[in-house]
């Protein structure tokens, strides 16, 4: 064999064994799954149905926890250092962590998927000066824009899979316009009369907007705010000059002003009930239908309709409840 041969045999032997490297390396990086932590269960909900099997989830307020008061802990700081992805909601929801989130941000990949949707489809905040209601998530049209600020942000951080993104994140996009048309239907039976929604905090606006609601929360957006004796008096009397028959207590939030208010209500002759339990901030107990986005939503909308005259399924949307 020439020298010429034998070099040229080497040459392929060389290309051959670095293209099986390089193909093994590549294979391992398309395999590796994105780790992510998400503040809320409702961005979780996203994160997991848009990136499915390639994604590693963390979510640090689970059932029942209020995110306007969570704190960050020890842990939590190591998971968000050391996550390919850090998404938050943004607009002052996680006000405790605001400082910490941002300053992460300097140095890692942390997005705050709610304040990426244009500032004419947000509603102002009361409670504080030039900022937004953070509740997009009551309104599932709004929501389906943070859906897909998800899967971008997915998608900027593991562009090999992008085509898998877009597609469940097409998936998931149907399942909340079927939950879309669903609430529009049965919201849309409450008697027009009757349309008052009266919760423990003003986490309802967004789902005002969309269904034709007047909301009244005894607290206002955030939690972190206190309500007199004053403001239940008030809204005793509202309750007895309107005729409203039902209020409603949230999972996250204590239900020591909304009993004060049936109380106040009934000792002076006017009869109003709970009408339920809704989500406002948090979602349902994990592995159970109402601990997922869509079941969230239907759970509310299901009792709201219910609860105030109008005609809903009382297993929900999907028979499920």
């Amino acid at each position: 064999m020439t020298i010429l041969k034998i070099t040229k045999t080497l040459l392929i032997a060389f290309c051959v064994l670095n293209f099986n490297f390089f193909s093994i390396v590549n294979n391992s990086e398309a395999n590796e799954k994105v780790t992510v932590v998400a503040t809320t269960g409702m961005i979780a909900d996203a994160v997991y149905n848009v990136g499915g099997d390639m994604v590693e989830l963390k979510v640090l307020m689970g059932a029942g926890v209020d995110p306007h008061a969570y704190r960050q802990t020890r842990t939590d700081i190591i998971a968000m250092a050391n996550a390919d992805l850090v998404l938050w909601n943004g607009l002052y929801l996680e006000a405790q962590m605001e400082e910490f989130l941002l300053e992460l941000g300097l140095d890692n990949n942390v997005v705050a998927v709610a304040e990426k949707i244009p500032g004419n489809l947000l509603i102002g905040s009361e409670d504080y000066e030039g900022r937004y209601d953070p509740h997009l998530w009551m309104n599932p049209n709004l929501w389906s824009r943070v859906v897909l600020n998800v899967r971008d942000a997915l998608i900027n951080v593991k562009p090999s899979a992008a085509d898998e993104f877009r597609a469940n994140a097409n998936n998931y996009l149907d399942k909340v316009s079927e939950l879309v048309r669903y609430a529009n239907k049965v919201l849309s039976s409450v008697p027009a009369e009757n349309r008052i929604l009266l919760t423990s905090h003003d986490a309802f606006n967004y789902f005002g907007n969309a269904y034709g609601f007047e909301v009244i929360g005894i607290q206002g957006i955030s939690t972190e705010s206190e309500a007199g004796l004053q403001r239940i008096s008030i809204l005793v009397d509202m309750l007895i000059e309107r005729n409203v028959k039902a209020v409603f207590i949230e999972t996250s939030v204590s239900d020591r002003n909304i009993r004060a208010l049936v109380e106040g209500a009934q000792a002076a002759g006017h009869e109003v009930i709970i009408g339920g339990e809704l989500f406002s901030d948090a979602m349902g107990e994990p592995n159970t239908y109402k601990g997922t986005y869509i079941g969230m939503i239907d759970s509310n909308a299901t009792s709201i309709s219910l609860a105030l005259g109008g005609n809903a399924p009382k297993k929900g949307m999907l028979n499920n409840l």
